[in-house]
């Protein structure tokens, strides 16, 4: 049994991803992989993704992952990672799309006419570089790691969760932002862990650490295809 799944579903850099982990669980089998059936039956999950929503959730689809992620979000410890955060959501503004309903809420763009900053500097969209995050709730994946420690973002929209009991970190970008959800095994953050140095790496070791309560069901592993 691999030991995390990387889910391959050809949107953003796997490979980044999957060395970061690596790096922080050396004894770990880290597979990047688009079989269903790997990943049901992976001890731990990731799902990272960059690009359009619409894009991702059409890859994602065409691979036959659907399921395979929805089963893993309700029943193994699981890290989302941007695009991999805003498909957990009900629907997203970008291409009017439908997400996968496992978080209740939408995905919405930085809103144009509020995008500056302190100084009324205008600020760019997509939101590129270095942001501190506020942690607004404990969480295990949160420990060692300094309240308003700065992680690498790029994107140009963000989640808007239905209930602040979702936002474990938030961001301000002309905006304040939920940048990191959290329920049960899901964890699921708009930055990118593996490009935050310090505490990107730890949030990715305390994750491979995670042992999360789950009482869910796990769907059936998809039978292999015939010779």
């Amino acid at each position: 049994m691999t030991d995390v799944a990387v889910i391959d579903y050809g949107m953003g850099n796997l490979r980044s991803v999957a060395k970061a982990i690596e790096h922080v669980a050396p004894r770990l089998e880290v597979a990047i992989t688009s079989d269903p059936r790997v990943v049901l039956r992976a001890g731990r999950v990731v799902f990272p993704g960059q690009g359009a929503m619409p894009d991702c959730m059409r890859e994602m689809e065409a691979r036959g992952l659907r399921e395979a992620v929805i089963a893993a979000a309700r029943a193994k410890p699981f890290l989302g990672i941007c695009s991999g955060l805003q498909m957990l959501f009900d629907a997203s503004e970008e291409g009017d799309v439908a997400g996968l309903g496992l978080l209740p809420g939408r995905v919405r763009r930085f809103p144009a006419d509020r995008m500056t900053d302190a100084q009324g500097i205008r600020l760019k969209v997509p939101h590129m570089g270095w942001n501190e995050v506020r942690q607004m709730a404990p969480h295990p994946l949160w420990q060692g790691i300094a309240p308003g420690s700065r992680f690498y973002f790029v994107h140009s929209y963000f989640p808007e969760p239905a209930s602040r009991e979702l936002v474990a970190g938030q961001s301000v970008y002309g905006v304040p932002f939920a940048c990191a959800c959290a329920r049960d095994n899901v964890f699921a953050v708009q930055f990118h862990p593996e490009k935050s140095q310090a505490a990107g790496l730890r949030l990715l070791a305390n994750f491979v650490a995670w042992q999360p309560a789950v009482h869910r069901p796990v769907l059936a592993v998809p039978a292999a295809p015939a010779a």
